[in-house]
C-alpha cells in the first residue's frame, strides 16, 4: 500500500484495489464524532475546505435515508448526493458518495467509529470505486485539501 500522511490524517491509497482509506483520531468521544456525521446542522460546519460554503438540501441519516449538498466556491457549485445503506448509533456508517460533475463514478463508503478510551475516538473511512482512474481521479480532485481542512474545523467544532 501507498501511504501519505499530512499531520494528523492518514491517507492510504491501495496499489491492488481501488480504494481510499482515511484515519483519523479525534478528541472527543464517538458519541460526538457519530453526531457530526449525523446532524445536517452540525454536518454543514466541517464539510469540504474552509474557502467552500456548504448548503444542505437534505440530509436523513438513517438506513434507507439518502442526502445532497452543495459546497459553494465563488461562483462555482459542487453538488454531492448518496443513500445511507445501513448506519449504526455510534459504530458504523455505510454509504454511496457520488459528486454531481461525475455521475458514473460513485464510491460506496463505509465508515467506522472506534473507541479508543479517554474520550478519544478513531475515525476510519474506507471509498471503495469501480476503478483505479475514477480512484486516482478522486485523489486528484483536491480531496487531500477537503479531507484535511474539514477535519480541522472538525476538531474545532468538538472542541467547542
Amino acid at each position: 500500500m501507498t501511504m501519505t500522511s499530512t499531520r494528523e490524517t492518514e491517507i492510504i491509497v491501495d496499489p491492488d484495489v481501488p480504494l481510499v482509506r482515511l484515519i483519523r483520531e479525534f478528541d472527543a468521544p464517538v458519541e460526538k464524532v457519530f453526531r457530526a456525521h449525523t446532524d445536517p446542522e452540525l454536518f454543514a460546519r466541517w464539510i469540504g475546505p474552509r474557502r467552500h460554503s456548504v448548503q444542505i438540501d437534505h440530509h436523513d441519516c438513517r438506513t434507507g435515508g439518502s442526502y445532497r449538498y452543495v459546497l459553494g466556491d465563488g461562483d462555482a457549485e459542487y453538488g454531492f448526493f448518496g443513500c445511507f445503506h445501513e448506519v449504526r448509533p455510534g459504530e458504523l456508517i455505510v454509504q454511496t458518495f457520488a459528486y454531481e460533475g461525475m455521475r458514473d463514478g460513485v464510491a460506496l463508503e463505509r465508515a467506522t467509529f472506534e473507541d479508543l478510551g479517554n474520550g478519544r475516538t478513531r475515525l476510519t473511512t474506507t471509498s471503495l470505486v469501480d476503478s483505479f482512474e475514477g480512484r486516482d481521479g478522486f485523489v486528484a480532485s483536491g480531496m487531500e485539501v477537503g479531507v484535511n481542512e474539514g477535519y480541522q474545523k472538525l476538531d474545532e467544532l468538538l472542541a467547542g
